[in-house]
């Protein structure tokens, strides 16, 4: 695609991309759905790699959830090389939805083809989540209950992980790829109410909107950011007070206050060996410390804790 003077929002979306740039970003992989968020991100990636002569790579990942999600993958990359970019990945995974439903597993598998291609290339993973995407994130974990951490949604940077256009409307990046004559591929999953997301994206932000007043979206955004920096610091203070040792002291766990008891207790469980630890896995084993009358072991999926002579253990099931 011949160079031409940027409209507003392209620009809006080549500066958002121009500006999370760092020395560590060489080679940027960009993960590329064909939708109108991922499309604008990879013209501004191309914008901003020809400019500084860094590496770029665009990956389609084709979740073979869909009749024809071949042909939907071939046009992503055909849209992709409209823009002008030379090198663009096709890659298939196979999704099993046994653990967490389709989504999860979806998501779980486009990570893992992602952080392979990465690897190999030694690049930044860079998505095109929106600031609407955000929104929903918050929302969606608010309606879990789950904690603070689940509030601070997406992180900007997180590892290899860049999310340049967190500071953007959605709006944003549909218009940006009107100014530059793309056609983005809309996909039917984003308008299928099984999803809870879909669900919060086309009913409850609009509702809230109308009942609340406009600003939602900005509002649960910026809670993500204050939710992350106080979470942030509580689980660095958590990580200092942990020993690290295989069997936790209960006196010295009661002395904490139950913000960080909480977050070493966690710490904990996920070193030996528990997945997916909840609140309600939590609150069974604080209950070991906190509210001991010789009550039975609390008995997590993978891992079974119990308290013997003042101290908590930990043992994965089955052994």
């Amino acid at each position: 695609m011949a160079r031409r003077e940027l409209g507003p929002a392209t620009l809006a979306v080549s500066q958002a991309v121009t500006g999370a740039l760092t020395e560590a970003d060489s080679h940027l992989l960009v993960a590329c759905s064909g939708g109108a968020d991922s499309l604008a991100l990879a013209f501004g990636a191309l914008r901003a790699t020809t400019t500084d002569r860094r590496q770029l790579t665009a990956m389609v990942v084709d979740h073979a959830l869909q009749p024809g999600s071949a042909a939907v993958a071939e046009r992503a990359r055909d849209e992709l090389c409209r823009l002008g970019i030379a090198e663009v990945v096709i890659s298939r995974v196979t999704i099993d939805p046994g653990q967490g439903g389709l989504e999860a597993a979806a998501r779980r598998a486009r990570y893992a083809a992602l952080e392979a291609e990465a690897t190999t290339r030694q690049a930044t993973i860079w998505l095109a989540h929106t600031l609407d995407d955000q929104a929903e994130t918050v929302l969606l974990g608010l309606a879990r209950g789950s904690g603070p951490r689940s509030l601070t949604g997406m992180a900007a940077r997180s590892g290899r992980l860049v999310r340049p256009l967190l500071g953007l409307r959605r709006s944003v990046t549909e218009r940006a790829c009107t100014e530059l004559g793309l056609n983005p591929w809309r996909d039917p999953h984003n308008v299928d109410r099984r999803f809870a997301r879909v669900r919060a994206r086309v009913a409850v932000l609009p509702t809230l909107e109308a009942e609340l007043g406009p600003g939602i979206v900005e509002a649960l955004a910026r809670t993500a950011a204050l939710a992350r920096d106080d979470a942030d610091l509580l689980d660095r203070l958590a990580a200092e007070a942990d020993p690290g040792t295989d069997t936790l002291d209960c006196a010295a766990l009661l002395a904490l206050p139950a913000a960080l008891r909480t977050r070493v207790l966690r710490r904990w469980l996920v070193r030996h060996g528990a997945d997916e630890v909840t609140m309600a896995h939590l609150v069974a084993v604080d209950a070991l410390v906190t509210d001991w009358r010789g009550q039975g072991p609390a008995d997590l999926p993978t891992v079974r804790v119990t308290r013997q002579d003042g101290s908590v253990r930990a043992e994965v099931r089955g052994r």
